[in-house]
């Protein structure tokens, strides 16, 4: 049986409030990921791009005030 099966048996088998706080971890994880690889992508130059187009859109008066 695959890990990933097995991961898939234990989640079924959850009862609601393990259920509960297994997806709150989960998703808390994802979001830590997703937290590091935006700053080591902006460490590394890789959302420059981002920086650029938006001094370019503010240059051309197309940025709405909020």
């Amino acid at each position: 049986m695959t890990k990933l099966k097995q991961l898939e048996l234990a989640i079924d088998s959850l009862t609601q409030k393990e259920y509960a706080r297994f997806r709150r971890w989960f998703m808390e994880r994802d979001w830590e990921l997703w937290d590091r690889q935006i700053e080591t992508d902006s460490l590394s130059g890789d959302l420059d791009f981002l920086l650029k187009e938006a001094r370019e859109a503010k240059a051309h008066g197309k940025l709405k005030s909020v």
